[in-house]
């Protein structure tokens, strides 16, 4: 089933990309390199939106304090920057957004808690996300997880998902993903529209 053709309406669809921020693609990533992903997840997207589909580009935003990041206590936190972070800290990678496109702008891992993404998917008529972004067990895993939880069809294009291992990466696709949706590469995904 993984390399199984998958045929979706969309009109029913969106593309969600999670996270392709100027700085964040250049960060140290695997198994893909986070500008390889940006310049596949542009191509995917041109397709969604010639098919008619809709693109929702999620994206971390902390308002340039990395105070108003996730801090509870764990046993492996997340390294923050000190100071400010930079001007361009919640910048989407040039050539990804479109006019039409929805921006969603989030300061959890996942896309839906605080945001308004639930409701823009429902006023649309939406039922099926298809998912990428980085890293896939962060911002992917945790928006599949929450999609699933609120009903929606997921599919997670896997070649347009990376982490910052390719152990985190495999581990996420393999026992997490594919319990909340589909996964698919993105070749064998097709609108109808578009072959």
């Amino acid at each position: 089933m993984k390399d199984a053709p998958l045929l979706l309406d969309p009109s029913r669809t969106a593309l969600v990309l999670v996270d392709l921020q100027t700085l964040i693609v250049d960060l140290p990533l695997a198994p893909l390199a986070g500008r390889a992903l940006a310049a596949r997840a542009i191509a995917f997207a041109a397709r969604m939106r010639a098919a008619g589909g809709t693109v929702i580009l999620v994206r971390a935003d902390m308002s340039g304090d990395p105070r108003a990041a996730l801090h509870q206590p764990v046993d492996t936190p997340i390294a923050h920057p000190e100071g400010p972070l930079p001007d361009d800290w919640a910048e989407l990678v040039d050539g990804l957004a479109e006019p039409g496109d929805v921006i969603v702008t989030k300061r959890q891992w996942g896309g839906f808690y605080g945001t308004d993404l639930d409701l823009q998917l429902r006023r649309r008529g939406l039922d099926t996300l298809i998912l990428g972004g980085i890293a896939t067990n962060f911002g992917v895993e945790s928006t599949a997880r929450q999609a699933f939880e609120h009903g929606y069809a997921v599919v997670v294009a896997q070649d347009l998902t990376t982490s910052f291992t390719e152990r985190m990466h495999d581990f996420a696709v393999e026992e997490v993903l594919r319990r909340v949706g589909r996964v698919r590469a993105s070749s064998v995904i097709s609108f109808g529209r578009d072959g």
